[in-house]
């Protein structure tokens, strides 16, 4: 049983909304990576990892919006993203500058929907 059993058909469309929104931002994030776009081959020449890191960046954005809209696995695409944007965040504050805001943003709605979907422990069945 998951939490999004346990709350309104408003919150659920809520969720929903984020979640596509997310999927939306990811997608077109993880892609513009994966194509090579001009600003994003810059950004990782910056980090300094190397290009191959960009392309796990893309493939990790790509997989976890697609994730996110498979309600089977929500939850872990939300967990994925959350995560990569904490490591969003800490490159901005320790490596290559620029305003973090935008990766916390998206680490927040990230974390947001990996909550409302982490799965519920089922109730036990108590033998009397």
């Amino acid at each position: 049983m998951t939490s999004s059993l346990l709350v309104s058909p408003t919150q659920r469309r809520i969720v929903w909304g984020i979640r596509i929104l997310l999927a939306l931002a990811f997608g077109a994030a993880g892609l513009a990576k994966l194509a090579g776009a001009p600003q994003m081959v810059q950004v990782f020449e910056a980090v300094g990892f190397g290009q191959w890191f960009r392309y796990v960046t893309g493939v990790v954005e790509v997989g976890g919006a697609l994730l996110l809209l498979v309600p089977a696995t929500g939850f872990i695409g939300g967990l994925l993203l959350t995560v990569t944007m904490a490591g969003a965040v800490a490159t901005h504050l320790v490596l290559i500058g620029g305003n973090p805001a935008p990766a916390i943003v998206l680490a927040l709605l990230s974390a947001f929907v990996t909550w409302r979907l982490r799965p519920m422990p089922r109730p036990t069945a108590r033998v009397a």
